[in-house]
């Protein structure tokens, strides 16, 4: 698979999960599956004996903080990376707006209409994971596509 630099297994953490669905878990699902087929994931700094990956990740909210836990491939912890989602909530929210009317147009709106609404509902999805991308920069290094679906798994986790 190339690069040690990626992650091998990923999970969200059960109890940060507050909403559930099957259009929700149905999201989950993909993100996890295209993460985990291709991603480019280095955390930066020490890690311990010099670990290079690949890596064990953890995602949970403690308070309104985003937590990722880094363990090894044997899983072993390494470190936690937090960040807050405070430059993140308003575009997490009109994503979330964007979604809804997503899928309500689904049902009756034509497909022009569908298309229109679907490309700002990715637009906002890339503005998401590039803000994701600067926020982590100083801390993990990743490719634009691993950070669209880690901004995928951390809407989920927002799910109210």
């Amino acid at each position: 698979m190339g690069s040690d630099y990626r992650i091998c297994h990923i999970e969200l953490d059960e109890k940060s999960i507050i909403r559930r669905n099957a259009d929700i878990d149905h999201e989950r699902r993909v993100a996890i599956f295209d993460l985990l087929e291709e991603n480019s994931y280095e955390p930066l700094g020490e890690l311990a004996n010099d670990y290079q990956g690949p890596f064990r990740v953890i995602l949970r909210m403690v308070e309104n903080r985003l937590a990722m836990d880094i363990h090894t491939e044997e899983d072993e912890q390494l470190t936690v990376i937090t960040l807050p989602l405070t430059l993140l909530k308003r575009t997490i929210k009109e994503y979330f707006q964007i979604c809804d009317s997503y899928f309500a147009a689904i049902k009756n709106a034509s497909p022009r209409q569908i298309e229109t609404i679907d490309m700002a509902r990715r637009g906002l999805h890339d503005a998401g994971s590039e803000i994701l991308r600067d926020r982590l920069a100083d801390k993990v290094k990743m490719d634009f596509h691993t950070a669209r679906r880690l901004f995928t798994l951390i809407c989920v986790l927002q799910i109210r």
